[in-house]
C-alpha cells in the first residue's frame, strides 16, 4: 500500500530486524524528485535522560562501557521508556535503578531527537533536585559507576569534548542554563 511521508512516497516497507530495543525498516520510496530509491531507518524505544543536581551543585553522571563505542563513556543517567509509561515515571525509575537516587523536584527540560536522518528515538530530558541517595537496583547488564562532579566541571568537560554522547551534552548545557536563569547557579 502506497502512502505519503512528507514529500516522499513510501511504496513498500520491510522490517529487516527487530529486538526489544530497536527495529530496522527499509522502505522502497519515490524520492521528492520522483526518482525511485530506498531509505532505511532505525526506530528505537523512546527514552529518558536525567541530570541529578544535589544541594551543593554537584551532578551525578554515569561512567560505563558502551559496546558500540568499544570504550567507557561518561554520560547522564538514561534509560528506555517501558510501554505506555509516562516519561517522568521512567525518569524516576531510572534514577532509582541506575544511581540509587530519589528526587523531590523534577523539571522537564524538553524533548530531543538523537539523529534526525536515520534514527527515530525521542528522548525526554529531566533535571532532578532535592536528592536523597540509596542503593541502586541495576540490571545484570548494567555495570556502571556513579560519578559526582560540580555542574560547572560537567559543562567544561562537554565543551572540551570529554563528555561526548550528544543527548548528555544537550542535557548538561540546558540544565546549566535553566539553573542560571532560575537564579540557582550550580
Amino acid at each position: 500500500m502506497t502512502r505519503k511521508h512528507g514529500p516522499w512516497t513510501i511504496q513498500e516497507s520491510t522490517r529487516n530486524y527487530r529486538n526489544e530495543f530497536i527495529e530496522v525498516i527499509e522502505d522502497e520510496v519515490l524520492q521528492p524528485d520522483d526518482e525511485p530509491g530506498r531509505y532505511a531507518t532505525v526506530r528505537m524505544k523512546p527514552g529518558v535522560l536525567l541530570l541529578p543536581v544535589d544541594a551543593d551543585g554537584s551532578v551525578t553522571l554515569s561512567r560505563q562501557f558502551r559496546y558500540a563505542l568499544g570504550r567507557e563513556s561518561l554520560e547522564a543517567v538514561s534509560g528506555a521508556i517501558d510501554g505506555d509509561e509516562p516519561p517522568i515515571e521512567a525518569a524516576r525509575r531510572e534514577a532509582r535503578e541506575e544511581a540509587g537516587i530519589e528526587a523531590e523536584e523534577w523539571t522537564e527540560l524538553g524533548r530531543i531527537d538523537i539523529d534526525t536522518s536515520i534514527i527515530h528515538c525521542p528522548v525526554h530530558l529531566f533535571l532532578a533536585r532535592g536528592l536523597t541517595f540509596a542503593e541502586t537496583d541495576r540490571e545484570g547488564t548494567e555495570e556502571m559507576e556513579s560519578v559526582r562532579l560540580p555542574l560547572a566541571e560537567a559543562v567544561q568537560r562537554v565543551m572540551q569534548g570529554e563528555i561526548t554522547p550528544g543527548p548528555s551534552c544537550v542535557l548538561i548545557l540546558k540544565a546549566a542554563r535553566h539553573l542560571r536563569e532560575q537564579g540557582r547557579d550550580a
